[in-house]
């Protein structure tokens, strides 16, 4: 089997939820990192041999996501791309799948990646595809049913972690610890520039005046 190398790595900031990157779909997003990265990589759009992205939220975004993306980066149409629904594992299903072509042969040359925007996804009432006859029509958040509900128990990600911190005896007090921990550390990371070469500036338009520059996790 084939060696398989990494040519670029970037991504868009983190946006908080309902925050500085809420306009921007997913599409969008993917846009942005997509053209970056085949710059960083120093290769043509058309040396690219198929497009993998990793998605969840996809309502209301339009047909194959990757699709969107690849077009919208400049790749040819003749291109194939794949979205990916692996939940939190999608993107990085993507990765792997890409090396495994990339292994056997079947490809040379593999954008991939996820892309996702939970401020854009929509909410859905699905009685009124034929009419809400009577009473009240129940609008289902899809950022939680799509992205955050276990479909077979229909209980909350929140209630697995729960579960897992009983089953393991791990104390509120330790979770707290660590996440304070965590988040010192990505702290520090981020004012010593350790995130800078990884991400590309969003420009996001005002309605006056200059563009935003956003490149810092939010």
């Amino acid at each position: 089997m084939r060696d398989v190398v990494i040519l670029s790595a970037v991504r868009t900031p983190i946006g908080s939820f309902g925050g500085s990157l809420s306009k921007f779909t997913a599409v969008d997003l993917g846009v942005i990192a997509a053209k970056e990265a085949i710059k960083r990589a120093g290769i043509k759009p058309e040396d690219i041999n198929e497009v993998l992205i990793g998605n969840v939220l996809s309502s209301g975004l339009g047909q194959n996501v990757s699709r969107q993306i690849a077009v919208k980066a400049g790749i040819p149409v003749e291109v194939p791309s794949m979205t990916l629904n692996k939940l939190c594992g999608s993107g990085l299903r993507a990765i792997t799948l890409a090396a495994q072509e990339i292994m056997l042969g079947d490809a040379d040359v593999i954008l991939c990646g996820g892309t996702e925007s939970m401020s854009n996804a929509p909410y859905i009432l699905n009685s009124a595809r034929f009419g809400q006859r009577m009473g009240d029509g129940k609008l289902i958040d899809s950022m939680i049913e799509d992205g955050l509900t276990d479909a077979f128990n229909k209980y909350h990600m929140g209630i697995t972690a729960e579960n897992i911190a009983e089953n393991w005896n791990i104390s509120r007090e330790e979770q707290d610890k660590f996440a304070v921990k965590s988040q010192n550390k990505a702290e520090e990371a981020q004012r010593l520039g350790k995130f800078d070469e990884e991400i590309i500036a969003v420009e996001i338009p005002q309605r006056k005046g200059n563009p935003i520059i956003f490149d810092k996790d939010e």
